[in-house]
């Protein structure tokens, strides 16, 4: 419910701060329209540059042998950022496939706190880093040019192979214990943005979720882990194009 508060937010900051724009030039009656050719080329090509907010969607294991003692299990989203590669095939005036190639560093954060035989609170922090070689394929719906602005939509799949490894930890110490995730990864990714077309390459300030769907948790049968369903990925994406 926030996200979707904050999501409307931008979109409504945005169109704000667009308007005054639109409207000065309507009114001076000044419509020279930036890189005329550029949507009658194919191929596009350019680069990209995000920030990211990772979580996790989780799901508790009630007959877990651990579970009376966990009082607490908390999942802290983190801020990353991404870096990409921008591929579009125009298929039609309004539809365009986009092929994003894409480094992401994400990171979230599994708080615990178990009460021990004698009564005590133990508090853990378990940061789940992980270094993403993203492939997303999406479907871009784009309105009309209103002179040098457009609005679209964004929706698709993507495929991510986790680089960072874990294989060195020592699992025989709990403040070492780290929660293991599957090195692979497929999501589902909506969302929207908004087009502007400068003098020598189109910019573009889009917002995305992405709802992972497999469960990314292995287990290795220990007290951090067994309390745990599942872990599906979750993230937030405000990507900055660069496009000529």
């Amino acid at each position: 419910m926030i996200r979707s508060a904050a999501f409307r937010s931008f979109v409504l900051l945005l169109v704000l701060a667009c308007a005054p724009l639109l409207r000065a030039q309507s009114q001076a009656g000044v419509k020279v329209e930036n890189l005329p050719n550029f949507d009658l080329r194919r191929f596009h090509f350019g680069f990209l540059l995000s920030y990211n907010t990772s979580d996790f969607y989780t799901r508790l294991n009630t007959r877990a042998p651990f579970t009376d003692s966990l009082l607490v299990l908390d999942h802290l989203k983190q801020p990353g950022f991404n870096l990409g590669i921008v591929a579009s095939l125009n298929m039609t005036d309004h539809l365009s496939l986009r092929f994003l190639p894409t480094l992401s560093f994400q990171e979230r954060i599994l708080q615990y706190q178990f009460r021990t035989a004698e009564g005590e609170i133990d508090y853990f922090q378990k940061p789940i880093e992980s270094t993403y070689l993203e492939f997303p394929l999406l479907m871009k719906l784009r309105s009309d040019r209103i002179t040098n602005f457009a609005v679209y939509l964004l929706g698709g799949g993507k495929f991510s192979i986790d680089m960072a490894s874990q294989k060195d930890v020592n699992q025989a110490l709990d403040d070492e214990t780290i929660v293991k995730l599957s090195k692979y990864d497929y999501s589902a990714e909506v969302g929207g943005g908004f087009d502007f077309f400068l003098q020598y390459f189109k910019f573009g300030i889009e917002l995305k979720t992405g709802i992972g769907i497999p469960n990314l948790l292995v287990r290795d049968g220990t007290r951090f882990d067994l309390p745990l369903q599942s872990l599906r990925s979750k993230t937030w994406v405000l990507t900055f194009t660069f496009e000529g």
